[in-house]
């Protein structure tokens, strides 16, 4: 049985059905409560397993009873918010699929099909100095031994290593092949095509990937900045998916975006720790590394 048809007969069998024009809640929180309570039976029943072990030989058939009865409120539910349970279950695999997807045939290539001078380098080494500024300690980066950028501080009252974090950048663009900062400072920004780079290598867009690495730096602060840390939070990976959802980096999934991130924090840790460090990029291998403490 398909799940519509489920839902249209399930539908046939509520007692407290909704009905035009009548504002009582009782025909939805009815199916609500139901979720809830046939949630309690089906851990009781296995409350009772974990006690009894295979003298509770009707554990198999209790389950199914309870999940089906779950499947009825839900379907009931549905049918009160004029939802499609085919299409919420469809939309849920596509979520699922999305949030723990991180690997493809083969990487990303937003640039593919323009000029050598507007393609991000598929290999490169980033050496990443730091050094005492003025009044407080900066970093300076040399991509493959040429300055990039501006030396950068922590832009924070208490040193805090955001000033390394230039090493997010690099691992979208390792394992996205999306990172407009480190386009525009490579000077790889996609002229040939003005839309293109108005919308994708411009200053909106940018703003964007700033964002979400201060975002995530915030997300990781709060958790040891992930050390040991192997998945991250769902609500934190759609935040940054909706951040970028008008963008070409669209394409790429939730678990492919976790990689990213969390490659990112695994490379960031061991440059603070050295304080600099070199590291090598790989848009091929989809996959940054840090080589070790800087060499000068």
């Amino acid at each position: 049985m398909d799940f519509n048809s489920y839902q249209k007969e399930a539908l046939q069998t509520d007692r407290v059905p909704a009905r035009d024009g009548d504002d009582d809640a009782s025909s939805l929180i009815v199916p609500m409560l139901g979720l809830a309570g046939e949630t309690g039976q089906l851990l009781s029943e296995y409350k009772k397993h974990l006690r009894d072990g295979e003298a509770h030989r009707l554990f198999k058939e209790r389950v199914s009873e309870e999940l089906g009865d779950l499947l009825w409120y839900i379907a009931n539910v549905a049918s009160k918010f004029d939802l499609s349970l085919s299409d919420v279950a469809a939309a849920n695999l596509s979520k699922v699929k999305q949030r723990w997807a991180s690997e493809r045939t083969k990487p990303l290539a937003f640039d593919a099909e323009l000029p050598e001078g507007e393609r991000l380098p598929r290999q490169f080494e980033v050496e990443l100095i730091d050094v005492t500024g003025e009044a407080r300690q900066q970093v300076r980066i040399l991509v493959d031994g040429k300055p990039f950028g501006a030396e950068l501080t922590d832009n924070a009252y208490d040193p805090d290593g955001y000033r390394f974090h230039d090493v997010f950048h690099f691992a979208y663009a390792a394992v996205l092949g999306w990172s407009p900062i480190t386009r525009a400072l490579l000077r790889r920004k996609r002229r040939s095509r003005p839309l293109l780079d108005e919308v994708e290598d411009g200053g909106r867009a940018a703003v964007i990937e700033e964002g979400v690495a201060a975002l995530t730096f915030d997300y990781a602060r709060r958790h040891r900045f992930l050390e040991g840390v192997a998945a991250l939070d769902f609500q934190l990976l759609r935040t940054v998916k909706d951040m970028t959802s008008h963008l070409e980096v669209r394409q790429c999934a939730t678990g492919e975006w976790e990689r990213a991130i969390l490659q990112g924090f695994d490379v960031w840790r061991a440059v603070l720790a050295a304080r600099g460090g070199r590291i090598s990029v790989d848009l091929d291998a989809r996959r940054i590394t840090f080589l070790g403490s800087p060499s000068r």
